[in-house]
């Protein structure tokens, strides 16, 4: 029986609303999709086009989905018994070769990605129907469906290692798109049916502490690939001026998330009725286009840094403006889940990028980028000001206001 069921509870210990902190294990498992990231900016900035765009969109799928099903896993489990950490180190070297594999992956380490991507959803269903399945019956049979989609999947993986160009495209795309529809679809199986949200009993502090964590990463990346393309330029007045505006690109980013969406997200899924669909919905589909714009930044930072001046290439409007266009997307509609409107500020942002496109190709990549960052300092500077707390007297005012009433 302990060979098909884990006779100690591996199971966190829920206290109420408190939430558990994301552990040091987890953060060290955290460090390979650093790397993870870094790859899919670099893969894209070597193939910079729109089929490029298209193998890197499938495979940052890839790893985004590797990591956040690692991150509810970890959600479930305690981290800080043996057996989870073990899971997690063994996660970690199958998605250190996934890491390793993606620049490649549509040309000579196809096997490698593949293999890797598919011993990830292997050790993680596995060990969670063991860890489960004496201790919480109704995830166990949550596992059961999530392990049957994946059992469907595997083969679309492994049969694109042996076909090349178009039809490992088409396998793989079909492969994310099943891997995205599937918690959509509530992992629906014949016989056993469909989960539901209530079943995945989330505490969602700690997914949003997970995922605002992911953020950084993305963030750190960026500010990473501006820091050693700027060490190997020759310094000279452009390249300090892209140097500077790509760095305050990179702050504004961090406070258009930070500074009001993490924070209020994180109040609502952890005072929630139903965290798992906030988790699903804000957690594990919003966050896609926010991660997605933190890469193409990067990419459009280090093309600025290594050619600040001439003239602006299609394929540079796409990057410099497409990256904040996609940020701000995912953000506003992050934001829209906890509070009673969209944004304004994001919408306005939103447009005034697409004002910008109309003349980007009258000016240099630095001019352009420089725009960019002011559209995102001015969406941060508003959103903050028409957000702030009143002043005291004001506050006080009101409230004596509402005493008369």
């Amino acid at each position: 029986m302990a060979l098909l069921a884990a006779r100690r509870n591996l199971l966190r210990v829920r206290e109420g609303h408190d939430h558990h902190r994301v552990t040091f294990v987890e953060l060290f498992f955290d460090l390979v999709f650093v790397f993870a990231v870094t790859q899919l900016s670099h893969g894209l900035l070597t193939h910079l086009s729109w089929l490029g765009a298209l193998q890197t969109l499938v495979l940052m799928l890839a790893v985004w989905w590797a990591w956040i099903d690692t991150a509810w896993t970890t959600n479930w489990l305690d981290p800080e018994k043996a057996g989870p950490r073990l899971l997690l180190f063994a996660l970690m070297l199958a998605g250190l070769v996934l890491a390793a594999a993606t620049p490649k992956a549509f040309e000579t380490r196809a096997a490698a990605f593949a293999i890797a991507y598919v011993a990830m959803m292997a050790m993680r269903d596995l060990f969670m129907l063991w860890a489960l399945r004496a201790h919480d019956p109704a995830n166990f049979r949550n596992f059961v469906r999530i392990g049957l989609w994946h059992v469907a999947l595997a083969p679309l993986w492994l049969a694109g290692c042996y076909l090349d160009g178009e039809m490992r495209l088409v396998l793989w795309t079909l492969a994310v798109a099943i891997e995205t529809v599937a918690p959509l679809a509530y992992f629906w199986v014949p016989v056993l049916g469909g989960s539901t949200t209530a079943d995945w009993k989330v505490e969602g502090g700690h997914m949003a502490e997970r995922c605002g964590l992911f953020v950084i990463i993305a963030l750190g990346e960026s500010i990473l690939i501006t820091g050693a393309t700027f060490a190997e330029l020759t310094w000279n007045a452009a390249t300090i001026a892209a140097f500077g505006i790509c760095f305050i690109g990179s702050v504004a980013m961090w406070a258009v998330y930070f500074n009001i969406g993490a924070g209020r997200g994180s109040r609502l899924i952890a005072t929630s009725a139903d965290p798992g669909r906030l988790a699903r919905s804000g957690y594990t589909y919003l966050h896609i286009p926010i991660i997605a714009g933190i890469i193409v930044a990067a990419v459009a930072d280090e093309r600025v840094l290594h050619h600040p001046g001439g003239h602006v290439e299609i394929v540079d409007v796409a990057v410099i403006l497409g990256g904040p266009a996609l940020y701000l997307l995912g953000n506003l509609l992050f934001k829209g889940l906890s509070a009673p409107y969209y944004p304004l500020s994001h919408q306005i942002g939103l447009a005034v990028l697409g004002l910008i496109a109309a003349i980007a190709l009258a000016m240099t990549p630095l001019a352009l980028v420089a725009a960019a960052t002011m559209v995102l300092i001015l969406v941060a500077v508003w959103e903050w000001w028409s957000l702030r707390a009143p002043p005291v007297p004001a506050r006080k005012a009101r409230r004596k206001r509402h005493a008369r009433t």
